[in-house]
């Protein structure tokens, strides 16, 4: 067994070719051969987001704070709430983040594949970021 001890890890500010606005990437655990699952924490300042990503094997996002959003491509933008756990399928191209107002924190947790559990894509522009949230009924 293994005690990863908080604060042994640095923190590191998200890069400005994968996120738009302040956001901050604790990591948590990377692979341990045979797996291939890694996590980590990322807090995003409010009007933070990631850039459009996929995830070759999925993401699963635990909400612990605030307020977010995210956005499969083509589809609604959905609000995300502490609590919350969000799967995204293999693939799927997606983004998520803060709202305008709130910062949100979420736990990322995704599997690796060819050495990178994610491929980033464009930026969010802000007319998709800024677009109406779907109310689920």
């Amino acid at each position: 067994m293994r005690i990863f001890r908080n604060g042994s890890r640095p923190s590191v500010k998200g890069p400005a070719n994968w996120f738009t606005g302040n956001a901050r990437i604790d990591p948590l655990f990377d692979p341990a051969e045979p797996g291939r699952v890694s996590a980590a924490l990322v807090t995003f300042e409010p009007g933070a987001r990631t850039n459009w990503h996929t995830h070759p094997l999925g993401q699963h996002l635990v909400v612990l704070s605030g307020v977010g959003w995210t956005q499969c491509w083509g589809g609604p933008k959905k609000e995300i709430r502490a609590g919350d756990v969000v799967f995204c399928n293999c693939g799927q191209k997606h983004w998520h983040g803060a709202t305008g107002s709130t910062a949100m924190s979420h736990i990322a947790i995704q599997e690796w594949m060819n050495e990178s559990p994610v491929d980033w894509l464009e930026p969010v522009p802000d007319d998709v970021y800024g677009a109406p949230v779907a109310h689920d009924d």
